[in-house]
């Protein structure tokens, strides 16, 4: 009887052992992949800082239409509400990307007025905002792969046995990868009305 109870209490011990490692590497994981998700919305954050400064120096160098002007601070604003909700937990990265793919055609109408007015591209500043919003698109670049690197070992993690059984107990879901929409995968055009 006591070698009964004393491999009841081994096995016991065991699967408390195996709940336990699955738990805290399950929350490891999860603690990287925000991080990462963090330091994606901070390089988005700094292209969101980047464009009013850009919209200004355009604005200021030329004769701007307004709806171009308002598309633009629109875009924005709906893609930094969209990050955020993605950051709150209540939207989707697919929501987000979709987001970000009307700011990037908004803002494709706002660089044409550079392409159309030489003076808007030969002012610094307008160089140095041009620059600035190219350096940040790499960083956004390099912050998905690392936010989609963390997702993978968390996804993978929560697929894996023992860990499927545990992630399913204690309420760890597989994570959305960043990946980009439809939309975003043709280049968007600029064209100049004459």
């Amino acid at each position: 009887m006591k070698y009964v109870i004393g491999i009841v209490l081994a096995v016991l011990a065991l699967v408390g052992f195996s709940a336990m490692n699955s738990y805290n590497g399950f929350v490891s994981l999860q603690e990287g992949a925000d991080a990462e998700w963090s330091n994606v919305e901070t390089q988005y954050q700094r292209r969101y800082d980047l464009i009013p400064n850009l919209v200004a120096t355009v604005q200021g160098a030329a004769d701007f239409e307004k709806e171009t002007l308002t598309a633009v601070t629109e875009a924005r604003a709906s893609a930094f509400n969209a990050m955020q909700a993605v950051g709150n937990g209540t939207g989707s990265i697919a929501d987000f990307q979709q987001s970000n793919v009307v700011l990037g055609r908004a803002m494709s109408g706002l660089l044409g007025y550079s392409e159309r007015y030489p003076e808007i591209q030969a002012t610094q500043n307008f160089s140095d905002l041009q620059a600035q919003l190219e350096g940040t698109e790499n960083r956004i670049s390099v912050a998905r792969k690392r936010f989609n690197e963390a997702v993978q070992g968390y996804n993978g993690k929560v697929r894996r046995f023992p860990g499927v059984f545990w992630a399913s107990m204690f309420g760890f879901d597989q994570r959305e990868y960043f990946e980009s929409v439809e939309e975003s995968k043709a280049a968007p055009s600029v064209t100049f009305d004459s």
